[in-house]
Parts: structure tokens; C-alpha cells; sequence
């Protein structure tokens, strides 16, 4: 249910506001980096699970937690390293999932 609020609250911003997807994509993460960086996204997962770790805002939550956990390990050089490596698996799958749906899907020109 949450995850669907999430995507509610993304539709609605593409439907009533002049932002792209693009920028709403970018909103979410951003929103989820703050939240989660602060501890407060973690409640939300706490309650909601997968509902809040699979929208955007999860992904968010997840490089905020990766960059924190390192640079308590590492130093600075977490902050540039932590991210990358706790959503390494998510993005090797996005990777992945896409060149397979490239390789089956018919792409489609729009007419202009």
C-alpha cells in the first residue's frame, strides 16, 4: 500500500505539475537520500517493507544508508565509495533486466 501511495503521489505530480519525469525521478531519490539520512525513512520501511524499499524513495534510502555505514568504516572515501556499494546489486539487475528486454522487445519510432 505504500509503495502505491508513493506512485500516487508521483502521478499526481506529473498530472498537476509542469515537472518532467525526469525531475520527479530525481525528486524522489533526493527525498529518499534526506529521509533515509536522517533515520526517518527506516521507520517507513520498518512498517511498510517492500511498499517503501521498491519506489524510488527506497532506492534513495538505501544509498543514504550505504554512504553512512562506510564512511564510518572508511573514512571520506566512503562517501563516494558507500552508495555505489550497497546498490550495486539493484543496479547490475537494472543493467541487466534492460539489455534482455532490448534484446526481445520491438523498439517503435513515434510519429511526430
Amino acid at each position: 500500500m505504500c509503495g502505491g501511495i508513493i506512485c500516487i503521489i508521483g502521478q499526481i505530480l506529473i498530472d498537476k505539475t509542469k515537472l518532467t519525469s525526469a525531475k520527479i525521478l530525481v525528486l524522489f531519490v533526493t527525498l529518499g537520500v534526506i529521509l533515509g539520512g536522517f533515520g526517518i525513512y527506516q521507520k517507513l520501511i520498518d512498517f511498510a517493507g517492500c511498499g517503501a524499499t521498491v519506489p524510488l524513495t527506497g532506492f534513495g534510502s538505501l544509498l543514504s544508508k550505504g554512504v553512512i555505514s562506510e564512511v564510518q568504516e572508511s573514512g571520506l572515501i566512503g562517501a563516494f565509495t558507500g552508495g555505489i556499494k550497497a546498490a550495486a546489486g539493484g543496479i547490475a539487475a537494472a543493467i541487466f533486466f534492460g539489455y534482455i528486454a532490448s534484446l526481445v522487445s520491438k523498439p517503435k519510432i513515434k510519429k511526430q
